[in-house]
């Protein structure tokens, strides 16, 4: 009897521990690697806001049922709650399960933390310490590390501390886990995904031929990478237009930083195309975008494009309702001004940025005009550049008369002076901002009612002279 009941035992416990082992392998989910080398294709669409969506597909041996896939290599700043994963080579055979983003990387800082409370072995470089090789118990690394060998604590240490072991959470790079149910062991991946850190913008630089009235214009696109990753060998897209984005309470307001490349590529020129409310330009040739890199490509150029400079003489709102001190020796602003149009040898919808205008001077060399911001600007559209103050022109505004005719009512005469110290005839726009109800009631030119607020005088001025213009205003 004693027998059989030791047989019973013996048969249940062979039962119970082949169930655990069982158990035991089923939980033991095989783990399979894929790295940047296993990338088959890879693109990189860039916008103008801190944002880049990333596509990119692997081609990756995976063993049936379910898998541990780490997806190696992507960007420190990924949006992890962005990411999609699937199948391209057979959309049915692979469903995720879960989702993780590791990014606890390895450290000197972290292996501390790590071992806070653990055995580590110190190697003493110091010779006043009564030791060369002793085990340490770590106690803190708050402001320093903390030591206890036997009894004493030491503050600090001047030699080496090694550890055992590396911590199994902590990794070299940032890396993608998925968890996959997979039917067929050879899968073509694609992960597409969004990340920050990534930004273009667009610069453009004119050759300014002022007798001509014609100019040259070159487009380059900034591409700014500081998302945690290189992308090798990517087609490169960029999107142009405002792009709302919701932003979290707390916003990264990481610095760009990094090394300076600059790559010029010849035509032919990025492809535009319109893209939703916004428009695409891809790049002809494919290129490597690395960690901390501004790379720069040609976007567009123009040649004989025709352009005009404008003289202005701006007025303000103010001088209708009281009496004003004449106002002398104000220099003149300066524009220059062109249509994006295709008669004109341009018509590409011009993504925003900073416009630089140079202009030779008497030995042929260029030298530095001035610059200007546009907004994304579409085709057919006039672009309007501000270059600064003219030196050799210069404007004097005096109030010849100023009366109350009523409550709300003003009548003002003015009398506006340019002088011209340049050796060419030049055209100065008088422009007069005015509120309310106005009427202009005698002028000593024609002038352009421009809209319901502004005057424009368009003022002659010969060579090295002056000219003036005399009007009066009503304003209610």
């Amino acid at each position: 009897m004693n027998f059989l009941r030791f047989f019973l035992s013996l048969m249940v416990a062979t039962l119970f521990a082949s169930l655990l082992n069982l158990s035991n392998a089923k939980a033991e989910v095989p783990s399979v690697e894929t790295m940047n080398a296993d990338q088959a294709e890879l693109a990189v669409t860039v916008y103008n806001n801190d944002r880049a969506l990333v596509r990119e597909q692997r081609k990756v041996k995976l063993p049936r049922g379910e898998v541990r896939l780490k997806f190696m290599g992507v960007p420190e700043r990924i949006l992890p709650e962005t990411v999609s994963l699937h199948s391209v080579s057979s959309p049915n055979s692979l469903r995720v399960i879960e989702q993780n983003y590791e990014y606890d990387l390895i450290s000197p800082s972290k292996l501390m933390e790590k071992y806070v409370g653990k055995t580590v072995r110190l190697i003493n470089k110091d010779t006043k310490l009564n030791f060369y090789e002793v085990d340490a118990k770590l106690l803190s690394v708050n402001e320093g590390p903390v030591y206890q060998v036997g009894n004493e604590i030491y503050l600090g240490h001047p030699g080496i501390v090694v550890l055992p072991e590396l911590p199994a959470e902590l990794i070299a790079k940032p890396t993608l886990i998925c968890v996959i149910e997979n039917e067929h062991e050879e899968q073509m991946l694609e992960a597409t995904y969004l990340t920050s850190g990534m930004s273009w913008r667009a610069d453009y630089v004119i050759k300014y031929r002022e007798r001509e009235e014609k100019m040259d214009i070159d487009g380059w696109v900034t591409l700014n990478n500081n998302s945690g990753a290189t992308y090798d060998n990517a087609r490169v897209k960029l999107v142009a237009g405002d792009v709302n984005i919701v932003r979290a309470p707390a916003v990264d307001m990481m610095m760009e930083a990094g090394a300076r490349k600059m790559v010029q590529m010849v035509p032919p020129m990025p492809e535009e195309e319109a893209f939703a409310e916004y428009h695409l330009y891809t790049l002809p040739k494919r290129t490597t975008i690395k960690q901390n890199q501004s790379k720069q490509v040609s976007l567009l150029t123009g040649s004989n494009v025709g352009v005009k400079k404008i003289y202005e003489y701006r007025g303000n709102v103010s001088y209708y309702f009281s009496k004003i001190e004449p106002i002398k020796n104000e220099n003149i602003d300066t524009f220059l001004v062109f249509k994006n149009s295709e008669a004109n040898g341009l018509g590409m919808p011009l993504p925003e940025g900073i416009i630089r205008v140079y202009q030779e001077d008497k030995e042929g060399t260029l030298q530095f005009a001035g610059e200007d911001r546009i907004k994304h600007t579409p085709k057919d559209e006039e672009v309007r550049l501000r270059l600064g103050k003219a030196f050799d022109v210069v404007g004097e505004r005096i109030q010849k008369d100023f009366q109350k005719l009523g409550p709300e009512i003003t009548e003002s005469e003015f009398e506006v002076i340019i002088r011209n110290h340049k050796t060419v005839d030049i055209v100065v726009d008088v422009v007069e901002p005015m509120r309310g109800d106005w009427n202009i009631v005698s002028s000593s030119i024609e002038y352009e009612k421009k809209d319901a607020f502004t005057v424009v005088f368009h003022l002659p001025v010969k060579a090295d002279s002056k000219a003036s213009l005399t009007y009066r205003v009503r304003v209610r």
